[in-house]
């Protein structure tokens, strides 16, 4: 029961200039949790940020950084962006309490104050915070399985996958969040045919996680028994659209490759186009105009186009997590920059997709990922005659 749960291990910062209004507060929650002091908002700052403790009583008038600054600092970090904080001043109109509200206080209580009052208060602000770390870690265990089981739907075992067929795969994707909407599969159709799919969710987060895992069982299950792209496309849509609520779609760029013959087939859902990197010219984009999205609208029709490989040519595949990559000063890594770091990029496929997510990795400068990120690269390497 939360009413019963033992709080003497939370520890209560208390900051205060004056030494007497300290000792007060010490008497008042001694015993009942762990209790420290700053004596300033500067030194108050630095405790906090080097160990957060369980929440802050902050005095507002001190000299230097006065309460209402500590608290705004405290709620900056995202460390300590939740960490309750109750202001006690002498302060006691209307507009001061309304200030330290906007400040990002928790509560305010006004001096000279009951010990009871204060204790009741401290108690109160604890036990919501237990509870809601108690939530947020069942939530992070819950969304580490989710991941967990998300990565386990897109295959990683390239060389298996590929083993006796003159191709070269590999593809990687990366969440921005615990769980993602970008979405790739590779799978085999038989007589030498490989199918190869590669999306973008609308939104992020668990919604566009269902959504595609959702996307990658029709898709799977529609080339059971349709082996031409804009038909799978076609299929995986009216299934898409027949029952979304929520008005979700997903950007889908499914081919088709005879491994015997180097035929590629395609057809395009809105998604990017891939990039052929063929050796002795520099990569281009495959020319297409891409059909609209999957799932929005029912009974779509869409495309397909047919490209010959020669032998050692690559296909690369991406989501906008590459391209709208954005540096420090906002700048996204663009499209004509991926082409530039396909053209420096190895060969080999898994060298080819390391290479543009080191290159991606270093325009972004140490900036969080804003978008999901998938990347895929599969070459044709027929045997010479």
């Amino acid at each position: 029961m939360i009413d019963a749960v033992d709080l003497s291990h939370c520890r209560v910062l208390l900051v205060d200039d004056v030494q007497s209004n300290l000792d007060v507060l010490v008497e008042t929650l001694q015993g009942l949790h762990l209790v420290s002091v700053a004596l300033d908002g500067e030194s108050a700052l630095k405790s906090i940020f080097r160990s957060p403790p369980d929440l802050v009583l902050l005095d507002l008038m001190m000299p230097g950084i006065d309460g209402y600054e500590v608290c705004r600092r405290i709620r900056a970090n995202p460390a300590t962006h939740d960490l309750p904080v109750v202001f006690l001043s002498t302060l006691g109109e209307a507009k001061s309490k309304a200030r330290g509200f906007e400040a990002g206080g928790t509560d305010y209580v006004v001096k000279p104050f009951e010990a009871l009052e204060v204790r009741a208060r401290v108690r109160a602000l604890l036990k919501a915070k237990m509870y809601q770390d108690t939530v947020r870690a069942t939530l992070a265990g819950e969304l580490r399985v989710a991941r967990q089981i998300q990565r386990g739907m897109v295959p990683d075992d390239f060389v298996t996958l590929s083993l006796g067929l003159p191709v070269e795969l590999f593809a990687l994707l990366e969440p921005a969040e615990e769980v993602g909407g970008d979405l790739y599969d590779v799978f085999l159709l038989g007589d030498g045919l490989v199918c190869i799919v590669l999306g973008d969710v609308s939104g992020k987060g668990i919604p566009s996680a269902l959504f595609m895992a959702v996307t990658i069982t029709l898709v799977r299950a529609t080339a059971r028994h349709v082996k031409q792209p804009e038909e799978i496309l076609e299929h995986v849509n009216q299934e898409l659209a027949r029952d979304n609520p929520m008005s979700m779609f997903v950007t889908l760029f499914c081919a088709v490759l005879d491994t015997k013959s180097g035929q590629l087939s395609w057809a395009n859902g809105g998604h990017p186009a891939p990039a052929l990197v063929r050796q002795g010219n520099p990569p281009r984009w495959l020319e297409e105009v891409p059909g609209p999205p999957i799932g929005r609208t029912a009974s779509l029709t869409f495309s397909r186009r047919v490209l010959q490989l020669e032998p050692g040519d690559a296909l690369f595949l991406f989501t906008d997590g590459a391209t709208g990559a954005p540096d420090p000063a906002h700048v996204p890594f663009g499209e004509e920059r991926l082409l530039a770091a396909l053209k420096s990029a190895p060969a080999v496929a898994k060298e080819m997709v390391d290479h543009v997510r080191a290159v991606v990795r270093t325009h972004a400068g140490g900036e969080p990922p804003s978008d999901d990120l998938a990347l895929l690269a599969l070459r044709w390497l027929p045997s010479p005659a």
